[in-house]
């Protein structure tokens, strides 16, 4: 077999991506201070095999939307190597042939979309933007495809954004991403500003677009009952860290990582409705400032003086990636 056939699709080794937070030159010489830097993403590593969905979950400002922008070049590591189909992923972006395979579909469809152009344009962008076509005949019936194909109709095309709702809205998106044929998307948390009844019909969308058309998702959201509908391997991030990494229906059985576990205890059980839910206590710490040792350590119902300061490795865990010393020793039934 080629081994090229073997490879994911996407392959992050060690991301770490800082950023600069700090002041002003002038108030930082005149207050004595250093520059102060964000780390938003520590050492993140992953892969995505050809025609699987990755989810990323965790709470907001955990990393997951910036990993989704280093994905697809938006950003660059600050340390790390990300590679697609077996190359660099700078080295694919200098390739047009390699970076029309890839696209990105955005959080808010009000915002990712261009008010003061029709759909057609939106949509014929990337196409126009690869030279895929050049012919505007061809060109409008291949808009008139892409619509048809996520739902709407050849007629759409001559409206403004501002004519449609907002789950219309994340279809048009959908179409635009869909254009330059590409065969991996990052889904920032596409349905996270739609309402529950349209979350659904998006989600469903998306899933029979990757069963007909063999896409690869990399899909962030923080909605644990999305990542359950959507993915084949999930990793839960915390404080910039992937904490627990594996099969998602594995994770959903038998999660290992306490934050997991605390994770899915908050969410309500249709089978078992008399079920107490247990929030997630405590507030994340600033990843300006992280805790010493595992971040988790303050919320953590199994932290010890271990936990307190040394930082815990990933390791395997049965199949499934964890980083935390009380699964490590087998102090999960405290």
């Amino acid at each position: 077999m080629d081994d090229a056939q073997d490879l994911p699709l996407l392959d992050a080794v060690g991301l770490t991506r800082d950023f600069d937070v700090s002041r002003p030159w002038l108030q930082r010489t005149l207050a004595r201070e250093g520059r102060a830097f964000l780390r938003a993403v520590d050492d993140v590593s992953f892969a995505v095999a050809s025609g699987t969905t990755l989810s990323l979950v965790g709470e907001s400002g955990c990393g997951k939307s910036t990993i989704a922008r280093m994905a697809v070049g938006l950003y660059a590591p600050t340390q790390g190597v990300i590679s697609f189909a077996g190359q660099s992923l700078s080295v694919a972006r200098a390739q047009p042939a390699l970076r029309r395979r890839m696209n990105m579909i955005f959080q808010d469809p009000y915002a990712s979309l261009n008010p003061r152009w029709r759909v057609r344009d939106i949509v014929a962008e990337p196409i126009r933007a690869f030279g895929i076509m050049t012919g505007a005949a061809d060109i409008n019936d291949r808009v008139a495809e892409l619509l048809a194909q996520v739902g709407l109709a050849a007629a759409d095309g001559e409206k403004y954004p501002h004519e449609f709702s907002g789950g219309q809205r994340q279809r048009i998106s959908i179409a635009r991403a869909l254009s330059s044929a590409p065969d991996f998307l990052v889904c920032d948390e596409p349905t996270s500003a739609l309402d529950v009844s349209v979350q659904a019909q998006i989600l469903n969308l998306m899933k029979e677009l990757q069963q007909r058309l063999g896409l690869t998702y990399l899909f962030i959201s923080h909605n644990l009952a999305v990542v359950r509908h959507m993915s084949d391997r999930l990793g839960v991030m915390y404080l910039g860290r992937i904490v627990e990494l594996g099969p998602a229906e594995e994770i959903f059985a038998a999660p290992r990582h306490p934050y997991t576990r605390m994770l899915l205890d908050a969410i309500p059980d249709l089978d078992n409705p008399g079920r107490a839910r247990t929030p997630v206590g405590g507030d994340v710490p600033s990843p300006i400032d992280p805790p010493p040792g595992c971040t988790f350590h303050p919320r953590c119902p199994l932290a010890n003086a271990r936990c307190r300061t040394e930082r815990p490795a990933v390791w395997d865990a049965g199949g499934v990636d964890v980083a935390c010393h009380a699964v490590q020793e087998g102090r999960t039934t405290a």
